[in-house]
């Protein structure tokens, strides 16, 4: 087959580089050209000079006449407020869009004027029509959708760890739905690239934070795909932890388990909800999971723990933030819009140690 057409708005950021990182090897795809206001007409080596002899792309702006438009899949891999503004050229060309950012992530204005306020966004969506045509870009819950679509909403990194860890138990009823608590920790790279006070060297290292308390934006998208998992409305307790790691997410949740359930109810649960899911590891208390083991990868690691105690089921799901928190769900999403197997450029393990 041709190999698919890609272009990747902001190119030059984290997200940008993921992205790079993972289509320059991807046997059904060519990255046409890379798009950033900032560092045009540099290679995008020069920015991640490990990518020298992989992809020397010139960064293109994004007023360049020269730049090639030729695409049939368009990476948004910028902040909020982007995609909203520019994706529907691109959907009016027949050109499949995915974003990174919240823009996209919900079907209704109502539920994304309530995340746009959470992060101090305009709560005026610029092509608010749009919104009814997008699908979120969980695979694993919104495969089929997301193969019908030409417009996709990437999740966010704490969403995707947490609606992985916690879809199973809710879809099947074993936990008291009242009784989840997420408590998640990110790596600094989840900040993004702009470089600040807080995240500077001497600031982060040998320093953790809780930060957003009751108050990240990413329980809009967690609450509301448990809720529809779970056929009932359903808020969660969620806090977020930046901790001195470059990358990765460990989201450690907590919820009851029903009367007379226990640990084997809840692993049978997990790998047959997760049978198809190539990128789903399912692990019992016999084998704790740390972040290096999903470090560079497009995996999800889940590991089911049970305090008989408490009769609390302990959940531990992680990813690498940049990977199928960002770059590595967009492939994943990209492969199921053009119908290729999902794993195409994504079936590796992590980089160790």
């Amino acid at each position: 087959m041709d190999k698919i057409k890609v272009g990747i708005i902001g190119a030059g950021g984290y997200g940008g580089c993921g992205a790079v990182e993972l289509l320059q090897n991807h046997p059904h795809a060519e990255i046409r050209a890379l798009i950033d206001k900032q560092d045009a007409g540099k290679p995008i080596s020069d920015l991640y000079p490990h990518l020298t002899g992989f992809c020397d792309l010139t960064i293109t702006a994004p007023d360049d006449p020269e730049c090639p438009d030729d695409f049939q899949v368009v990476f948004f891999a910028t902040p909020d407020g982007v995609g909203q503004k520019e994706a529907v050229r691109w959907l009016g060309r027949n050109v499949k869009v995915i974003d990174y950012s919240g823009d996209f992530r919900f079907n209704d204005l109502e539920s994304y004027v309530g995340y746009a306020s959470r992060i101090g966004k305009s709560q005026e969506h610029a092509n608010p029509a749009l919104l009814k045509q997008s699908v979120y870009g969980l695979a694993e819950l919104h495969r089929a959708e997301i193969s019908r679509s030409s417009l996709v909403g990437n999740p966010g990194c704490f969403a995707v760890s947490c609606i992985l860890g916690l879809a199973p138990a809710v879809k099947t009823k074993i936990i008291e739905p009242q009784s989840i608590i997420c408590d998640a920790k990110t790596g600094v790279s989840g900040a993004g690239k702009t470089p600040s006070p807080t995240f500077h060297y001497p600031a982060r290292y040998e320093c953790m934070n809780a930060y957003k308390i009751s108050g990240h934006q990413h329980v809009y998208e967690i609450e509301r795909e448990l809720s529809l998992l779970a056929d009932q409305d359903i808020r969660i307790t969620f806090t977020p932890h930046v901790v001195p790691v470059s990358r990765g997410i460990l989201s450690t949740i907590y919820a009851r388990l029903g009367q007379g359930k226990g640990i084997k109810t809840a692993i049978d649960a997990y790998r047959d909800f997760y049978r198809n899911d190539p990128f789903i590891r399912v692990f019992g208390p016999e084998k704790p999971q740390a972040s290096v083991n999903v470090r560079g990868s497009n995996f999800c690691n889940i590991s089911l723990n049970f305090d008989e105690r408490t009769g609390m089921l302990i959940i531990v799901s992680l990813i690498d933030n940049l990977v199928k928190g960002q770059a590595g769900s967009a492939v994943q999403n990209m492969n199921i819009l053009f119908g290729l197997d999902e794993t195409a450029g994504l079936m590796h393990p992590g980089i160790y140690p």
